[in-house]
């Protein structure tokens, strides 16, 4: 499983993208999409929302449960990916292409984001 190395990650397993024009897209991990199973249904924050870092912000529905979304940053939302919408699938054959469910406007990082090999001594355990 690679994580790509440009990319920061949170403990629950989202990831984050170098802020573009201080917007930057928010996914979750290929472990996380592995972990979830076949994703069946998405539920996503509204463009406009404000989300906090840690805080839940949406849903993911898999056919084994059901998992919360959590932004690893604090902003507001931007963009949301409604080909995950309309998609799900997307979340596990592409989840640092074309599966990452919303983009966000960062007003604050967490201090504990990981680089990639960071992120995989964690899920290593």
């Amino acid at each position: 499983m690679s994580n790509p190395q440009q990319l920061r990650y949170s403990k629950e397993h989202e990831w984050l993208s170098d802020a573009e024009d201080g917007v930057s897209t928010v996914g979750i991990t290929e472990h996380a999409s592995n972990a979830l199973g076949d994703v069946v249904f998405v539920q996503l924050p509204e463009v406009g929302d404000t989300v906090t870092a840690g805080e839940t912000c949406g849903e993911l529905e898999s056919t084994k449960s059901v998992s919360d979304l959590y932004s690893p940053v604090t902003g507001e939302i931007t963009e949301v990916n409604e080909a995950v919408v309309d998609d799900p699938s997307l979340v596990n054959t592409a989840p640092f292409e074309g599966g990452w469910p919303f983009k966000v406007r960062v007003t604050q990082e967490q201090d504990d984001l990981l680089s990639a090999d960071e992120y995989a001594a964690h899920i290593a355990g």
